[in-house]
């Protein structure tokens, strides 16, 4: 992933209080993409609030979203910029899912 991209997606993601953020380096697994950047809100405001923020620093920063899943869900909303996926998940469907254990070559 593009430090600079790595670097601005961290740095909105805390200073919208996102919580438990973790980013997974996928590129030598056969994936979808290279980053996976997990995070958690901590109710439906938070998690739309992270999104509309995020989306809106991507737009300025001019990278291109590619896809987004979830505008307006109380449990997650997935932005994907190619190489980068980013997931804004409440704490229950972080656990559900679990996707963490599923992705991460280190678990």
């Amino acid at each position: 992933m593009d430090k600079k991209l790595k670097n601005l997606i961290k740095k909105n993601l805390e200073e919208l209080k996102a919580i438990d953020t973790k980013i997974l380096d996928l590129s030598k697994i056969d994936a979808f993409t290279d980053q996976l950047i997990i995070t958690t809100g901590t109710s439906k405001p938070h998690i739309s609030a992270i999104s509309k923020k995020i989306t809106e620093v991507l737009k300025t920063n001019k990278v291109k979203v590619y896809g987004y899943e979830g505008r307006g869900s109380k449990d997650w909303v997935l932005i994907d910029l190619g190489e980068v996926v980013l997931n804004i998940m409440s704490s229950s469907a972080r656990e559900l899912y679990d996707l963490e254990s599923l992705w991460d070559p280190n678990l």
